[in-house]
C-alpha cells in the first residue's frame, strides 16, 4: 500500500485526498485485468474505457463539457499520473495521453471544437493524441518542417511527418502543429485538430520502445483538413503547445513519482523478506542507507511536483520554472530509486515479469519526453536570468 500521509500536506484540500483514495481503491481493482503488455494497443482502448466509465476521464474536461472542475486541476491531474502510474505504466499513460491530446482544445480551442471533441475524450469514447515532435524536430520546436498551407476557400493542406507520436495508430484525432508562415522560427506555427480518418494522414511506421506504449510515425500527403479546425489563432501554434506542456508537464514528474513510490515500497518488501547471512536484508546497514536515500528521493519528488501544481491551481500564469525543476528532478530521482530496488532484489531484479524490472524499463523515457532534462537545465536556467535581469530593472531606473 503506497505512503498517503502526503496528502495531508497544504498543497492539498479534502476533495483532492478523496479523489486519490478512490482512485488507488479503484485502480488496484480495475487496471490488472485491463492490461496486457504483449497487446498495448487493446489494453490502452481498454484503459481508456474504463477511465472514461469510472469517470477518471473528467478530470481531464472542463465542467462545461462533463469535466469535474472549470479549468484543469493540475494537482489532481498529478493524483490520477501518480496513483495509475504506482499501479501500471499503460493506465498512467491512457489517462496521461486524453488530457495531453486534448489540452490544446481546452485552453485555445473554439466553443465548436470544444463541444466537438472534449466530451467523447472525457466519457472514455474518444482517443485524442498530440502531434508536436517530428524526425528532426523534437525539442527545437521551432526546426518544425510540417506546413500547413492555404488550399482552397475555408482549408489548409497539411504536408510532413510527425514522429514519436504517443498514441499514434490508435487516436481517434490529433492535435498536429505545422508552420503557417506568419513569421520566422516558432512565431510561425499553428495547430490543427485532424481526425484519424482524414484523407493524407497514414500512419507511416509503428514504434517499439523498450516499454511498450502506442507508438507511431505519421505521415501528412495533401492532408486537407478545415480552417475552422484550427487551435488558437494563425501563428499562436508555439504559444498553444507551450501553454499545454506548462500545465501537463509536471504530470510527468508526477507519474514518475508513481513509478518511485512503487519501486521503494517493493524494495521495503524485499528486504524485509529476503533472508542473508541469517538476517532480513533490511537488518544491514548498506540496505538500510538505501532505503533511507530512496524515501528522501521520493518525498523531495512529491515536495517539488505538488508545489509546482499547487502554485498553477493559485492562478499562476506560468509555471515554467516550477514545472521545470519538478520534472527535471522527479524523473531523474525516479531512476535512481528504481536502480536501488533492483540492486536489493539481486538477480530477480532484471526478471521479466518482476516489477521492478518492468519499472526499470518504464522510467527511462520518462527522463527524455516532453522535454529532456538537458532541456530542463536550460529552461530552469533562462527562468532564473529573465529574472535577475527583470530585478535589475527597478535598481538601474533608480
Amino acid at each position: 500500500m503506497p505512503d498517503a500521509t502526503f496528502l495531508t500536506w497544504p498543497f492539498f484540500e479534502p476533495p483532492h485526498a478523496r479523489f486519490a483514495g478512490d482512485l488507488r481503491t479503484w485502480a488496484a481493482h480495475a487496471v490488472p485485468p485491463l492490461v496486457d503488455h504483449g497487446d498495448v494497443d487493446a489494453s490502452c482502448r481498454r484503459l481508456v474505457r474504463a477511465l472514461g466509465r469510472a469517470g477518471w476521464l473528467r478530470a481531464t474536461v472542463p465542467a462545461a463539457y462533463g469535466g469535474l472542475t472549470d479549468g484543469f486541476d493540475v494537482r489532481t491531474l498529478c493524483l490520477a499520473r501518480e496513483t495509475l502510474a504506482y499501479q501500471d505504466g499503460l493506465a498512467d499513460f491512457a489517462f496521461a495521453m486524453q488530457g495531453l491530446g486534448t489540452g490544446p482544445i481546452t485552453l485555445a480551442g473554439s466553443d465548436a471544437l470544444r463541444a466537438r471533441y472534449l466530451p467523447p475524450v472525457g466519457r472514455g469514447e474518444a482517443i485524442a493524441a498530440f502531434a508536436l515532435s517530428e524526425p528532426d524536430a523534437g525539442s527545437d520546436v521551432a526546426a518544425m518542417s510540417t506546413t500547413a498551407t492555404p488550399d482552397g476557400p475555408g482549408h489548409v493542406r497539411i504536408d510532413g511527418a510527425k514522429t514519436w507520436i504517443s498514441n499514434g495508430g490508435i487516436a481517434d484525432h490529433y492535435v498536429v502543429f505545422a508552420r503557417t508562415g506568419e513569421a520566422p522560427g516558432a512565431r510561425g506555427l499553428s495547430a490543427f485538430v485532424v481526425d484519424a480518418d482524414t484523407p493524407g494522414l497514414q500512419i507511416a511506421e509503428r514504434m517499439d520502445v523498450i516499454a511498450p506504449h502506442p507508438l507511431a510515425t505519421l505521415r501528412f500527403e495533401g492532408c486537407r483538413v478545415p480552417v475552422g479546425n484550427r487551435v488558437g489563432g494563425p501563428g499562436e501554434g508555439f504559444k498553444v503547445a507551450m501553454a499545454t506542456l506548462d500545465v501537463f508537464r509536471s504530470t510527468v514528474g508526477a507519474a514518475a513519482l508513481g513509478f518511485a513510490r512503487r519501486a521503494l515500497d517493493e524494495a521495503v518488501g524485499r528486504a524485509a523478506t529476503r533472508q542473508m547471512f541469517g538476517a532480513p536484508l533490511g537488518d544491514l546497514q548498506l540496505t538500510q542507507a538505501a532505503l533511507a536515500e530512496m524515501a528522501t528521493a521520493v518525498d523531495t519528488s512529491a515536495l517539488l511536483v505538488y508545489r509546482a501544481a499547487w502554485t498553477k491551481d493559485r492562478g499562476a500564469p506560468r509555471v515554467t520554472r516550477e514545472a521545470a525543476m519538478a520534472k527535471m528532478h522527479a524523473t531523474e530521482a525516479a531512476q535512481g530509486v528504481i536502480d536501488r530496488a533492483v540492486q536489493i532484489f539481486g538477480g530477480l531484479g532484471v526478471m521479466k515479469g518482476v516489477k521492478v524490472e518492468e519499472l526499470y524499463r518504464e522510467i527511462r523515457a520518462l527522463r527524455i519526453y516532453e522535454g529532456a532534462t538537458e532541456v530542463q537545465k536550460i529552461v530552469i536556467a533562462r527562468e532564473l536570468m529573465k529574472y535577475a535581469a527583470e530585478a535589475a530593472l527597478p535598481r538601474a531606473a533608480e
